[in-house]
């Protein structure tokens, strides 16, 4: 049983160096190009699978609480998109067959696509506007990715969590938005 105390500080320093190197190698001007965007868009989309798809939830509801209007294809409640509007895709390889599928969709309607992905060589990148490249291990191991421990796409799931995050913050710091008034756009029904 003492395997796991033991081994715990140590890989979550691994984890956590991990992320630090993933989300410093991502271009910090693609970055500004990537917020001036959200911010201008009428409403913003998100679209994205398996555990991708939570760290975009994640994404979306904490830009709900910074008053931005913001959902993620599927949801009961989605709004038609439009050609004011942003959809931003989440997929590492960039190849994920539904994500891709809504990217064209999108960009048929007018929209904006933004990929936040690793590999810049996938299906969507041929349909987006741009990229912001979190340059982390995929499935197809290519020579300029980010090397990783932990099993799968892990990296890239966690780094996109962190980067929404992120670029939440430099939102509040750059509107200076006061903390204890975003309580209003959280739920309340709990």
């Amino acid at each position: 049983m003492g395997f796991y105390k033991e081994h715990y500080i140590e890989v979550m320093n691994e984890i956590i160096e991990e992320n630090r190197n993933a989300l410093s190698a991502v271009d910090s001007e693609t970055v500004e190009r990537f917020v001036e965007d959200l911010l201008k868009a009428d409403q913003v989309f998100f679209v994205g699978v398996g555990r991708v798809l939570l760290s975009l939830q994640a994404f979306c509801k904490r830009l709900a609480h910074l008053g931005i209007k913001v959902h993620y294809v599927g949801e009961i409640t989605e709004p038609a998109i439009t050609s004011k509007d942003l959809l931003v895709v989440g997929s590492g390889s960039g190849n994920s067959i539904f994500p891709v599928a809504i990217a064209k969709k999108a960009k048929q309607i007018g929209a904006t696509v933004i990929h936040i992905g690793s590999n810049p060589h996938g299906d969507v990148s041929e349909i987006s506007d741009y990229m912001v490249r979190i340059p982390v291990r995929t499935k197809y191991y290519l020579n300029d990715e980010i090397s990783s421990n932990q099993p799968m796409t892990s990296l890239f799931e966690q780094s996109l969590l962190i980067f929404g995050d992120t670029v939440s913050k430099m939102i509040v710091d750059e509107r200076k938005l006061d903390m204890k008034e975003l309580w209003k756009y959280h739920a309340n029904l709990e």
